[in-house]
């Protein structure tokens, strides 16, 4: 034994835990990355501060003006390390099968050689931060513990706004519990002869799930969900192993809370891929008068069948991780009041006076912006903000957060949306024939994937679910899990499915829904479905509102514009048929349930 792992495994008889797994875990790691210490994160007030004060001395924080956003921070990211890596992200299972033809995947045998000696001595010079963290309301039986190794305090800091981080989690895990282990390095050992930098990172990068164990490694960057590994990494690619093996629902759905002017209260989550107005939905500002919206989450929901047979969702997250440009008093009032303190800014322009500013928070830019990069920024000099800067803050400061969001028992839904932006074809609204109709449209969901492209029904981009980045295995596997959780329910308990579409244009390329909080309007019909209060049509892609159903009082829209945006053209649809069809081809073997979806639609069509 050498004198430092002699040092580091007398500093775990301190530990604030008898979980002897865990210790032994920690330990194994610590002989690993050989970090000069190793510190257990309790996520109190007095660690954040310690902590960002020793980030805003090393540079890494920027202490913002306090009058302004008190107790909070600004970060400015290495220009290599600003987002997501996708293609750096694997799904090592054990066969290469489970992994599925849209994930990245690699033997789990060879990918453990590889980061072993990539994680050996990473943390040299550097503290380990044990930090234990519950993902979902703590005490909740839908809850799943995960414990994260890292060797970056900006994570430490990270984590204890995005999730129920430190003492009460280790409480819970208790001395025996089940726990997801996640290990994270920024990559950059501070061996002799190596100064630091204000943020640590590697031109190598790796994120890498091992479903079967339970796993999550990252390497090489300090980033977002590359490092923050309860989100993308815990809540949905491992999460959605864990749900399809215990027969539940991990999903990338914002859960809203809809209360009518009669007092009636429905719950409703919806998928929508990036830049698709989920944010925006998930703290909708009603137009119709009467109605009130709440946020329970916005981004990630876990769904599990309740003993009545309907089904619940908890918002496993604390936190809000949101892109901040186009983030502003005109499109999402609740999320820029929800920023007031307590936040972490990162990538956004910095203003003379000590606050933050992206692009879309005011109609225009104040004077003496830092940019992005730490440069003096003038106008027309690109953007002040990188377009993928992000805020993170407590969800518990949403002045329109619902009571229940942080209920163990979760909210059952009456209604599941999906969408994507859309300028022809998808009407704005479509209600699902069944559930098994309704798994067939959202394995469809798709994007165009530019202005160029609009009008062209087969240059898409599809992302079943929203969730083609975020399946922990095979997608065609996971359609089959819906299938059977539907087919294992009682029907007239299961939420109903819609296709909405806030996108569609006119022939003049002009949107015809103003969208935003006027997508109440869609809601309130949806909720009268449920309550059997509206009448629908049938469509050869779904049932549809009657002339009318839509309440667009007060609205400037005309009825030519309502009749376009529920219109089904037979001929484009048969356009998109052929193009789900080919799609489908590429996600490996597609449920026969839905392949008799796609050919009843064909036959509908005629």
């Amino acid at each position: 034994m050498t004198e430092q792992t002699a040092i580091l495994t007398g500093q775990q008889a301190g530990a604030p835990t008898r979980h002897a797994e865990l210790i032994a875990w920690v330990e194994d790691i610590a002989r690993l990355a050989k970090p000069a210490a190793i510190r257990w994160c309790d996520g109190s007030q007095a660690e954040w501060e310690e902590l960002s004060s020793l980030l805003v001395d090393a540079g890494t924080l920027t202490r913002l003006d306090s009058a302004k956003r008190p107790n909070s921070f600004y970060a400015r990211s290495d220009p290599r390390d600003v987002a997501r890596v996708e293609s750096r992200t694997f799904i090592c299972s054990e066969n290469e099968a489970d992994a599925g033809p849209t994930n990245n995947w690699s033997n789990p045998a060879e990918m453990r050689t590889r980061l072993n000696g990539l994680f050996d001595g990473c943390m040299e010079g550097r503290t380990m931060y044990v930090v234990p963290y519950c993902m979902g309301p703590l005490g909740s039986e839908a809850s799943v513990i995960g414990v994260e190794l890292t060797d970056s305090p900006y994570v430490v800091l990270s984590m204890k706004i995005m999730t129920r981080m430190g003492a009460g989690a280790l409480d819970m895990l208790g001395d025996d519990g089940f726990f997801v282990r996640c290990v994270h390095t920024v990559g950059m050992p501070l061996t002799e002869g190596v100064a630091d930098v204000a943020w640590p990172c590697n031109d190598e990068k790796w994120i890498v799930h091992y479903p079967e164990t339970r796993e999550i490694w990252s390497y090489g960057s300090g980033y977002g969900g590359n490092a923050l590994l309860g989100k993308k990494c815990l809540a949905l690619r491992i999460a959605s192993v864990m749900a399809r093996d215990q027969g539940w629902l991990a999903e990338h759905m914002l859960i809203l809370k809809l209360t009518s002017p009669e007092g009636a209260v429905h719950y409703v989550a919806a998928a929508f891929p990036s830049a698709c107005g989920k944010t925006n939905m998930a703290m909708l500002q009603p137009t119709l008068a009467g109605w009130k919206a709440e946020t329970v989450g916005d981004d990630i929901a876990w769904m599990r069948f309740g003993d009545d047979g309907r089904l619940y969702a908890v918002n496993p997250e604390a936190g809000f991780f949101g892109v901040a440009p186009g983030t502003g008093y005109s499109t999402n009032r609740n999320a820029v009041e929800t920023l007031w303190g307590n936040a972490i800014f990162t990538n956004t322009a910095l203003t003379a006076d000590g606050d933050v500013w992206w692009e879309g928070l005011t109609d225009s830019p104040p004077e003496g912006l830092t940019d992005w990069r730490g440069e003096a920024w003038t106008p027309g000099n690109g953007p002040a903000a990188h377009p993928n800067a992000r805020f993170t803050v407590p969800a518990e400061q949403c002045p329109a957060i619902a009571a229940e969001w942080n209920d163990p028992a979760g909210v059952p839904i009456s209604a599941i949306l999906f969408g994507g932006r859309r300028a022809t074809a998808v009407p704005l609204v479509t209600e699902a024939f069944d559930w098994q109709h309704g798994v067939y449209l959202a394995a469809n969901v798709a994007s165009e994937t530019t202005a160029a492209a609009e009008a062209k029904v087969g240059q898409l981009r599809r992302d079943p679910f929203a969730m083609l980045p975020f399946c922990g295995y095979a997608i065609s596997d996971y359609f089959d899990h819906w299938l059977r959780l539907g087919e294992k329910a009682d029907k007239s308990k299961l939420p109903g499915i819609y296709l909405v579409n806030w996108f569609r244009k006119s022939a003049e390329g002009k949107f015809l829904w103003p969208g935003f909080g006027d997508n109440v309007r869609v809601l309130k019909w949806i909720v009268e479905r449920r309550e059997g209060k509206a009448d629908a049509i049938d469509s050869a892609t779904g049932r549809l509102p009657v002339s009318g159903a839509i309440d667009t009082s007060g609205l400037d829209i005309s009825d030519e514009a309502m009749a376009e945006l529920l219109r089904v053209d037979a001929e484009v649809w048969r356009e998109e048929a052929k193009a789900s069809a080919q799609d489908f081809a590429k996600l490996g073997q597609v449920p026969q349930a839905l392949l008799d979806e796609q050919a009843a639609l064909e036959q509908r069509l005629g």
